[in-house]
């Protein structure tokens, strides 16, 4: 497989390919995890719609379809905690430092604040 910009390394994709769910039995050969993270990531990194995803990495739908499931099973979460787990075992992370916080706050312009009236 020819790797492109932005694609996990052999190295990323050894300490990630554990973590991964096993494939499932649906009596089809299932797309390679590795094509369709990479495929993830290439929207991510772009912020493009899915169906500009390039060919490379499989269907729009079945990324797309991989993406959402796993979010929804919270397998990301759990890579997300392995991953720390690892590098906290190894010193990899100053918790001083190094946190991760998805929080966002949107507000509507008018809502300054400011009370209505006199």
């Amino acid at each position: 497989m020819r790797l492109h910009r932005g694609d996990l390394s052999d190295e990323q994709w050894q300490k990630l390919q554990p973590l991964l769910p096993g494939k499932a039995d649906t009596g089809r050969p299932a797309n390679d995890h590795r094509q369709i993270i990479n495929g993830i990531l290439w929207i991510q990194r772009t912020g493009a719609p899915w169906d500009d995803l390039p060919e490379r990495y499989g269907s729009r739908g079945t990324v797309s379809s991989r993406f959402y499931r796993w979010r929804t099973q919270g397998v990301w979460q759990q890579i997300l905690e392995r991953l720390q787990q690892q590098a906290d075992a190894i010193d990899q992370i100053d918790w001083e430092v190094h946190f991760i916080d998805s929080t966002v706050v949107r507000a509507h312009q008018h809502a300054a604040g400011a009370k209505r009236g006199g």
